[in-house]
């Protein structure tokens, strides 16, 4: 594919032509325990992932400490909780980076974050984080995407809850602050995301709409939607990411497990390993069975000089006769010698009648057969065949 949108994290090329890139979102699901966190990390690479990341941000970074109305959550997984609570329980401790990054360089997989603020950004660069994440409610904070862009590092910005002027404006901020390399997923805000809320279509018309790397941010509840979206041109999947769905913590509920992530990593690639390219031609896993095509077989023994009938060939497997596409034309010919019942029709054995208005040219197993007008045949019609 030429020109095709292309970025690269880690070392890592991410773009339609190549497999697909798997985030395990370690979010909330710490549940307040590092020991948890490094082993989100290390179950994240033994499945497969190509990535892990985390959220970084303090209660005080992105919401205020206020039970008004406006600050309580009302219905959903967080009913009756203030943001200021939500957050402080599900918040990553700062001085648990270094080691979860460490964990991560000692396994070799990526590790990276979504920033909530300039403060995140900081300590982010601190620790040579590779790229970042804008996650989608802050799609439409557009300093902030400047200030991550002008880090140079490559970004992906989730598009949830934003329209298409929105998306644009977020792009806009990113390239004007700096960022070349750039990556946005269509993404679904509600937790979990019911399947029909994807609409998965928009994804082709995103990947023209905007000419950068598109990929899904998934928060359905199982892989469906996510491996769907690769035949659609998603490069990047994300999914939170558990130990347990039943842990109690934040995000757990909409997680996946170990088994299901490595069935993700897995399935997504043999889906774009499926897409392949337009081709017509016989497959490698097809030549074996070549020879149990239909072809014409006499199923009468005939005399030298007898007319061929209806009655006399029929189409059936195996393919080493003549195509069945022949069946008219070989219908009311003479055999030249004398054919048995149960023996493949070769043209080779048929009269011409002088009327031939096309060449046939065999090959093997019937299935290069092909006739092209060419005018009449010249001398003998069986040297033509």
């Amino acid at each position: 594919m030429n020109n095709i949108p292309s970025i690269r994290i880690d070392g890592r090329r991410i773009a339609a032509d190549e497999p697909p890139y798997v985030i395990a979102e370690l979010s909330a699901n710490h549940n307040g325990k590092l020991e948890t966190a490094l082993r989100i990390v290390e179950e994240a690479k033994k499945a497969g992932a190509d990535a892990v990341k985390l959220q970084t941000y303090r209660p005080d970074t992105i919401t205020l400490d206020s039970d008004a109305p406006e600050f309580q959550i009302q219905g959903g997984l967080w009913d009756g909780k203030t943001l200021y609570a939500l957050y402080q329980e599900a918040h990553m401790p700062w001085d648990w980076h270094r080691p979860l990054f460490d964990r991560a360089r000692e396994l070799g997989i990526t590790i990276f974050s979504s920033p909530f603020d300039t403060t995140a950004v900081d300590l982010l660069e601190e620790l040579g984080a590779p790229a970042y994440k804008i996650a989608s409610f802050e799609a439409v904070d557009l300093p902030l995407i400047r200030y991550v862009a002008s880090t140079g590092k490559p970004m992906i910005i989730s598009t949830g809850m934003a329209d298409a002027e929105e998306i644009q404006e977020a792009i806009d901020a990113a390239r004007a602050g700096g960022c070349k390399e750039l990556a946005i997923l269509h993404c679904v805000s509600g937790y979990p995301a019911p399947a029909e809320d994807y609409n998965l279509r928009t994804l082709p018309d995103m990947i023209r709409r905007f000419g950068v790397v598109t990929g899904l941010s998934d928060h359905t509840l199982d892989n469906t939607t996510a491996i769907a979206s690769v035949a659609l041109g998603a490069s990047i999947i994300e999914k939170h990411f558990t130990l347990d769905r039943n842990g109690g913590g934040p995000d757990d509920s909409f997680s996946l497990e170990p088994p299901e992530l490595q069935a993700l990593c897995r399935d997504a690639r043999t889906a774009w390993r499926a897409l392949g390219r337009v081709d017509y031609g016989r497959k490698s896993s097809e030549q074996g069975n070549v020879q149990f095509r239909r072809s014409l077989y006499f199923v009468k023994d005939l005399r030298a000089g007898d007319v061929v009938t209806a009655n006399s060939i029929r189409s059936v497997r195996p393919g080493y006769g003549a195509p069945p596409k022949l069946l008219d034309f070989v219908i009311g010919r003479t055999v030249l010698t004398d054919v048995a019942a149960n023996t493949p029709v070769s043209l080779q054995v048929l009269s011409d009648d002088g009327s031939s208005s096309f060449r046939v040219e065999p090959n093997s197993h019937n299935d290069s057969w092909s006739s092209s007008p060419v005018g009449m045949c010249a001398g003998r019609w069986p040297a033509c065949a």
